[in-house]
């Protein structure tokens, strides 16, 4: 079974080589359509590894809520870096 070829179109993203990323980024699907159904898959393998679990814990949540922070930090980096400067006197 490990010698067996898998299409290119089939491998997932960690085991494509550098050399061919740019063919396997040929056969993916960019269509609105095609975006959303990743987006669906990916929340699924999410949903289903992290809070569809038998002995789960805190651990999901918390990394959605980890990345919720970073990400409106990231957004408001701007007007918190002009806040640094500004005298309140």
């Amino acid at each position: 079974m490990a010698d067996r070829l898998v299409p290119l179109g089939e491998k997932r993203l960690m085991d494509v080589k550098l050399g061919e990323l740019t063919s396997w980024l040929g056969t993916r699907d960019f269509t609105p359509n095609g975006l959303l159904n990743g987006i669906r898959r990916g929340h699924d393998r999410y949903y289903n590894k992290y809070i569809n679990v038998k002995k789960g814990s805190i651990g999901g949540v918390a990394m959605l809520l980890v990345g919720y922070v970073a990400i409106s930090y990231i957004w408001g980096y701007d007007h918190i870096k002009h806040d640094r400067w500004r005298k309140y006197h």
